[in-house]
């Protein structure tokens, strides 16, 4: 058995990823440059948008490629490979140039969260962690904005380590979802590694361990009085639960002069039992006493309890936004887009399909994000050619790419382009913010869209246009592949 604390996740590869680097080598097409496109198809959940996220584990996979002699030996074994291989991969490391789109932008289907340009062996070995990443991360952190959407303003805390798919789903899920817009986290070692602030007060089993609830109350608000928020609905939340934990306040609470307390509920009728409990926390002279609820939220549940006057200030969502229990596959592709002949000619390539969705964009591209100057709004996406000059002080012409007399000019707009040189030449030139940094980027930037696009069910379509340029080469590899 392999040794975990040794794991080497260059390892972490779709076994033909490595067939196919051995065929490159033989074939005389390891130094061939390619251009390879992360993107995505659908938005999950049928919402208007996603979020990437995932930047930060691939800059510290990359940083980290190599191959060990455990690993040489393993692969010798298969019998597949040539010596020659072999001993290249004992020197590998990734020497390409990386751009990415920052972590926590809203982006859209069909367009390069990710471009790699690298030689051939290098950009195919990445292709799996890559994906893994990126689909992973953006998958939470979407899955966490449409949470934090639905709760309008209130707490969102991450509650779903013991359900996640996996060790690294629970630890770097948790991070995803702060920056989709979650507050904090119950999974401790999100903290101790990412910074995402983890927070937690007590199970039932406190509650049980006691032998009457009051007593686990009493003895709770002694231990953490500055943390008191007390679990109300193991038997009875508004016959035992709330008046105990009252009681509690009252006696060890109120004579130290603190007023920040909470409770939370875990079971029931979220609805009906929160604005009980919130009218007697009230009458008791607790009204800054914060109310949270739990147990398998999602943002329609939420949206719901919301409308029928829940009286809630924190919400712990954990299985549904840890899986996207509704969709749990975000299906990124990562597809060659381009290769270099040997003069440095940039060749597009294109993928085509009877299923039209499937059809690839060729060609080295970059994006534009086009923000109306009066609102501030996002208006559309723009897919050009990366030598493709845009003079946002001029009018420009949009057209859908698919039914093309559908268009729009834009006039008083400005330009942003959307992906960043995070490697080049295998150096890292991209500084990550903070992770908080991040986090407030990313609300910034879903501010800008439309509230038409953030709606949960049936979205405004927002738009991914494709320069004119782009187009006719797309339409021109098409005709020729006929």
């Amino acid at each position: 058995m392999i040794d975990q604390k040794k794991l080497n996740l260059t390892m972490l590869c779709d076994f033909y990823e490595l067939t196919m680097g051995n065929g490159y080598f033989a074939s005389g097409l390891k130094d061939r440059i390619t251009y390879f496109d992360v993107f995505f198809r659908d938005v999950p959940d049928k919402g208007g948008f996603a979020l990437c996220a995932g930047l930060d584990q691939i800059i510290r996979y990359i940083q980290d490629l190599h191959f060990s002699d455990e690993d040489i030996e393993y692969l010798r074994g298969k019998q597949l490979f040539s010596e020659e291989f072999l001993s290249y991969l004992r020197s590998f490391r990734f020497t390409g140039d990386l751009y990415a789109i920052p972590e926590g932008t809203p982006v859209f289907p069909r367009e390069p969260l990710i471009t790699v340009r690298a030689p051939a062996i290098e950009a195919q070995l990445i292709e799996t962690f890559l994906l893994l990443t990126v689909n992973h991360q953006s998958l939470i952190a979407t899955k966490a904005n449409r949470i934090a959407r639905a709760a309008r303003g209130r707490t969102v805390l991450e509650f779903g380590s013991r359900r996640a798919q996996g060790s690294d789903a629970a630890i770097s899920g948790a991070r995803a979802a702060y920056i989709g817009g979650c507050k904090g986290t119950a999974c401790t070692i999100s903290d101790q590694l990412y910074g995402v602030p983890a927070g937690g007060t007590m199970a039932h089993a406190w509650v049980q361990m006691f032998d009457t609830q009051y007593e686990a109350f009493k003895t709770y608000c002694q231990l953490y009085p500055t943390n008191a928020t007390l679990l109300v609905d193991t038997y009875n939340t508004l016959k035992s639960g709330v008046p105990d934990a009252i009681r509690a306040f009252n006696e060890v609470l109120r004579p130290m002069g603190i007023q920040k307390c909470g409770i939370r509920l875990d079971s029931g009728d979220m609805a009906y039992l929160t604005r009980e409990a919130r009218r007697m926390l009230d009458e008791a002279g607790w009204p800054g006493c914060q109310i949270s609820v739990s147990n398998a939220l999602d943002e329609y549940l939420i949206q719901d309890l919301l409308l029928q006057g829940a009286c809630i200030d924190m919400f712990g969502v954990g299985e549904r936004l840890i899986t996207a229990r509704s969709e749990p596959v975000f299906g990124g592709v990562y597809k060659l887009a381009a290769v270099e002949d040997e003069n440095g000619n940039i060749i597009p390539k294109i993928k085509v399909s009877e299923n039209v969705n499937k059809i690839t964009i060729p060609h080295f591209k970059k994006t534009y994000r086009l923000f109306d100057r009066a609102t501030g709004k996002a208006e559309a996406d723009y897919i050009c050619l990366h030598d493709e000059a845009l003079d946002d002080t001029k009018p420009l012409e949009l057209f859908d790419p698919r039914v093309t007399w559908k268009r729009k000019t834009l006039t008083n707009f400005t330009a942003r382009e959307l992906q960043v040189p995070v490697f080049r030449g295998g150096r890292l030139v991209y500084q990550q913010p903070p992770l908080q940094e991040i986090q407030t980027y990313c609300a910034r930037q879903v501010d800008s869209l439309w509230d038409e696009v953030k709606r949960f069910d049936y979205p405004h379509k927002y738009y991914v246009d494709l320069s004119q340029k782009l187009w006719d080469i797309k339409q021109e590899l098409l005709t020729r592949s006929r």
